[in-house]
């Protein structure tokens, strides 16, 4: 089961948007390297950003669609708890795999740009790429084709992105930068709005797996 869901994350197009996550980033960081500008913590935050949601992004809003294309989603509805034991176990999988090369392109930055705090960094940032990586494995579940998945999810995030725009310092902002301290907020304050805006990504990547989850009990609707 772990060696099959292997394949489904790292198969098919997934090269493609880790090829297109890591030119990102060495671009992002070369530019970074010989500008004039002194290096942030809180930028290196926005530039791994991006690159971990191309990361997240094939494998939790084209799962289903692969199964489908190999013909193995009728296989996987016959296996007992089907729902745990192949999807969520893929999600966790995909999450970890995202971490490590979330940790290994901080590293970098630290070597190269400014010494960040790996854990932390790479933490803070899991936070609001599991939340939009669970929004699509849901989005998967209602739509079940990973290209009118992807659709949605690039429509979502561009409405998030535009909306941070105006909420920047919200506990509501997906986007919300920790490592940006406001200069008219107390940093007791800032941490509580951290904290907050955290608690509410966490908890809504929750309701959105176990949404999906409970939308793959109606395995007719899935198979053609």
């Amino acid at each position: 089961m772990m060696k099959y869901n292997l394949k489904v994350v790292f198969g098919n197009k997934f090269i493609y948007f880790l090829g297109a996550s890591l030119i990102f980033y060495f671009l992002i960081a070369l530019i970074n390297l010989f500008s004039e500008e002194s290096v942030t913590v809180e930028g290196v935050y926005f530039q791994l950003m991006f690159p971990a949601f191309l990361l997240v992004f094939f494998p939790t809003t084209y799962s289903i669609q692969n199964d489908e294309d190999s013909r193995i989603l009728e296989i996987i509805f016959g296996i007992p708890n089907y729902r745990y034991k192949v999807w969520l176990i893929r999600l966790v999988m995909t999450l970890v795999m995202v971490f490590s090369f979330l940790m290994l392109m901080a590293f970098m930055s630290s070597v190269l740009l400014i010494h960040v705090p790996l854990w932390q960094m790479t933490l803070r940032l899991m936070v609001p790429v599991t939340f939009l990586g669970m929004l699509g494995f849901f989005f998967s579940t209602i739509i079940k084709n990973g290209n009118g998945t992807a659709v949605v999810m690039v429509v979502i995030g561009l409405v998030i992105w535009i909306t941070s725009e105006f909420i920047p310092n919200s506990k509501w902002n997906v986007f919300l930068n920790p490592f940006d301290l406001p200069r008219n907020m107390s940093e007791a304050v800032w941490t509580s709005v951290v904290l907050a805006n955290q608690r509410i990504l966490l908890i809504s990547s929750f309701v959105a797996v176990l949404w999906g989850l409970l939308n793959l009990q109606k395995r007719e609707k899935f198979i053609r």
